[in-house]
C-alpha cells in the first residue's frame, strides 16, 4: 500500500490538442463546408432532375454571372445601402434593448411593464409596420432603419430581462448590504451576470435584423437594396439573378453570425469554452 504523505494529488496538465494547425482549423469547418456542400448538392440535383433551366438553371450557369455581379453598379449599390441600414438599426436596437433590459432588473415594476409592452408589440411581423412609416417618414433608408431597429429591439430586451432574472440573488443582496446604488448594481452585478443573456440576445436579434431587411427592401420599402433587387429580378423573371440574390444575401448574413457574432460570443464568454474542443 502506498503512504499517505498528507499531500493533495496533483493535477494533471491539461492535454495539448491533437494535430497541427492545419487539422484543427479542418476539424472545425468541415462541418460549415458540409453543410454549404449539401445545399449546393439539393440544388444541382433538383435542376437536373427537373431539366427546365429557364425554371431552375443550375450551378455552372449561375457561376459565371455571380462571379461578375459585384462589377454591376445597381447591385453594388443596393449591397452597400443594405449593410448601411444594418449599421444603424442593428446596433442602435441591441444597446436600448440591453439597456432597458438591463433597467428592469432593478425595478421589478419596470420589468412588468417592458415585459407587457415587448408581448403585445412583438406579436406584429415588423413587415406589417412598413406601410406605417413609409407614410410617417416617407420612401427610404429611413423607414428601413426603423423597420430593423423594432424587429431586432425585442429579442435582446427580451433575452436580457430574462437574463437580469438569473442573477445570483447572494451576489444581489450582499451588494445592497455594502451600500451599492443602483447603477453600481446594474454595472457591478447585473451586467456581468447578464453578459451569457446578452450575447445570446444580439445573435438572435441580428436574425430579425436581417430578415426584416430584406423583407422591408422587397415589399416597397426601399428603391435600391438587396431586396429590392431581388423583387426586381423575380418581376422580370430572372431566375439566375433571384438565385444570386438568396446566394449573397445567404453568404452575408451565415459570415456577420458565425464569423463575427460567433468570435464576439466566444471572447466575451472564453470561460465556457474547453481549450482544444470545439471551443477555441
Amino acid at each position: 500500500m502506498s503512504k499517505d504523505t498528507g499531500q493533495p494529488n496533483s493535477i494533471p496538465a491539461p492535454k495539448k490538442p491533437q494535430g497541427n494547425a492545419f487539422t484543427r482549423g479542418f476539424g472545425k469547418t468541415w462541418p460549415y463546408l458540409a453543410a454549404v456542400c449539401t445545399l449546393l448538392a439539393i440544388w444541382e440535383l433538383t435542376s437536373l432532375a427537373l431539366n427546365k433551366p429557364f425554371l431552375l438553371p443550375g450551378i455552372p450557369a449561375v457561376l459565371p454571372r455571380l462571379l461578375k455581379v459585384f462589377s454591376n453598379p445597381e447591385f453594388t449599390k443596393g449591397l452597400w445601402s443594405s449593410l448601411y441600414s444594418l449599421a444603424i438599426g442593428y446596433p442602435t436596437a441591441c444597446l436600448f434593448g440591453a439597456l432597458l433590459g438591463l433597467l428592469g432588473g432593478i425595478s421589478r415594476t419596470f420589468a412588468v411593464y417592458l415585459r407587457s409592452l415587448i408581448s403585445i408589440l412583438q406579436s406584429i411581423p415588423p413587415i406589417t409596420w412598413v406601410p406605417f412609416f413609409m407614410i410617417l417618414l416617407g420612401f427610404g433608408s429611413q423607414t428601413i432603419i426603423t423597420i430593423i431597429t423594432i424587429a431586432s429591439f425585442f429579442p435582446m430586451a427580451l433575452s436580457v430581462l430574462n437574463g437580469t432574472e438569473g442573477v445570483n440573488k447572494t451576489h444581489l443582496e450582499l451588494a445592497r448590504v455594502l451600500g451599492a446604488s443602483r447603477k453600481q448594481l446594474i454595472t457591478r452585478v447585473f451586467a456581468p451576470e447578464s453578459l451569457p443573456a446578452l450575447v445570446t440576445g444580439a445573435q438572435l436579434s441580428f436574425g430579425n435584423a436581417w430578415r426584416s431587411l430584406i423583407a422591408a427592401e422587397m415589399f416597397g420599402g426601399a428603391s435600391v437594396g438587396l431586396g429590392r433587387y431581388l423583387s426586381y429580378r423575380s418581376e422580370i423573371a430572372d431566375m439566375q439573378g433571384v438565385l444570386i440574390s438568396i446566394i449573397v444575401i445567404g453568404t452575408i448574413a451565415a459570415l456577420i453570425d458565425l464569423v463575427l457574432l460567433e468570435r464576439l460570443k466566444r471572447r466575451l464568454l472564453h470561460w465556457r469554452y474547453v481549450s482544444g474542443g470545439s471551443g477555441k
